[in-house]
């Protein structure tokens, strides 16, 4: 069994349903501290962070990533105990093998191994490790965030241990993602009897062309690594229950997944305008989530894909689909951020799971991206 394989079990062992962490810090700080990574362990709002650093010069290359898993769903579904940890013709079983406790296992033994080759290595290597991100995702890397930011502590590259791979494990290096912002829209007309419509105010009515002029407007282009900007409703509610009644609001709440073509102020003039054009009687209540991020090429793109390329054979693309990750909060200090780990099939379904001989894949991969960025020797 694998070093990285053997971590992985013990990890997902755990049972650190969001917001808990049940143990994972612990592990994996032991580990480090026996490397001489010095640990800051932080507990907010029921939420375990850990910052580890080791070395006290730039450049920082950074790995982060959460040990707090989904809830496991019906377990008379899953084949085997999602935490505990089985292997089956060479796939492990359990919740977390893919989100993300195969590629914290890889974190640690990549690090291992470079540590042993290089124990006086330019620099410094740290960890950012939170159990919230699953969850609420408010008190556990955006805190570790604040903290750094309040010392001036910035770092220089980070690698994100999401799952970012679809056919084949490095396939897909995530360097960006869209922002979320959302809206909570309240149209206002008149309530009053269906039968004497002159003397009402049809708020659904109003409102309609509106929403069909945004559905059908383009926010923006997008760019090289961007798709365009889309906007969506996902909630419309309207009426008493009765059905001779005019109601007197209705409530929209959508949403924009925004490129950095477009900027939070931007989108939202945009909107009023639209509302106000119209002549719309309403309130509109905003809810930035995440801010876009991108990393283009560079020192930290190139040594991913380089390292993908060597363990793997695979030319890596670069995506910035997908949701969000607590990679919007670290690009605030850090200008270079990308996300890479495993097959992502699988994540929050039933019967997780991660191919063995992936795990020693990606710990290989980022073993040799730290190599390049640390020592400048070319994987």
């Amino acid at each position: 069994m694998s070093a990285t394989l053997q971590l992985a079990k013990d990890l997902i062992a755990r049972r650190s349903l969001t917001p808990r962490d049940e143990g994972c810090l612990t592990l994996i700080g032991a580990r480090l501290e026996a490397l001489g990574f010095g640990l800051e362990r932080t507990h907010c709002g029921g939420v375990d962070n850990l910052w580890a650093r080791r070395g006290n010069c730039g450049p920082i290359v950074c790995f982060a990533g959460h040990t707090d898993v989904v809830p496991t769903g019906p377990l008379d579904q899953w084949d085997s105990d999602p935490f505990a940890p089985a292997v089956r013709d060479g796939i492990l079983y359990g919740r977390g093998a893919a989100d993300m406790k195969g590629s914290l296992a890889a974190f640690v033994t990549s690090i291992e191994k470079f540590v042993a080759k290089h124990p006086g290595h330019a620099g410094s290597i740290a960890l950012l490790l939170t159990s919230d991100e699953e969850g609420a995702a408010v008190d556990g890397t955006v805190r570790v965030v604040e903290a750094l930011q309040a010392r001036g502590e910035r770092l220089d590259y980070c690698i994100v241990g999401e799952p970012t791979s679809v056919a084949a494990t490095g396939d897909t290096i995530k360097n960006g993602r869209r922002g979320s912002l959302s809206g909570a829209l309240t149209v206002k007309g008149v309530q009053g009897h269906i039968a004497y419509p002159h003397l009402t105010r049809n708020p659904i009515h109003l409102s309609a062309p509106a929403i069909a002029e945004m559905a059908a407007t383009m926010w923006d282009q997008g760019n090289e690594y961007f798709p365009p900007t889309t906007w969506q409703i996902s909630n419309i509610h309207g009426g008493t229950g009765a059905a001779n009644i005019v109601p007197g609001t209705v409530g929209i709440e959508f949403n924009f997944r925004f490129s950095t073509a477009s900027t939070v102020d931007s989108l939202k003039a945009k909107v009023h305008a639209i509302l106000d054009r119209h002549g719309l009687n309403y309130e509109l209540a905003w809810m930035l989530a995440a801010k876009p991020y991108l990393t283009a090429r560079g020192d930290l793109v190139d040594a991913a894909s380089a390292a993908v390329k060597q363990v793997t054979g695979i030319e890596a693309v670069l995506s910035t689909s997908g949701g969000t990750s607590d990679g919007r909060f670290i690009a605030g200090i850090c200008p270079q951020v990308i996300e890479l780990g495993p097959l992502n099939a699988t994540i929050h379904k039933i019967n997780e799971c991660v191919a063995v001989a992936d795990l020693d894949v990606l710990s290989e991969v980022y073993f040799l991206t730290l190599e390049k960025l640390l020592t400048g020797s070319d994987p």
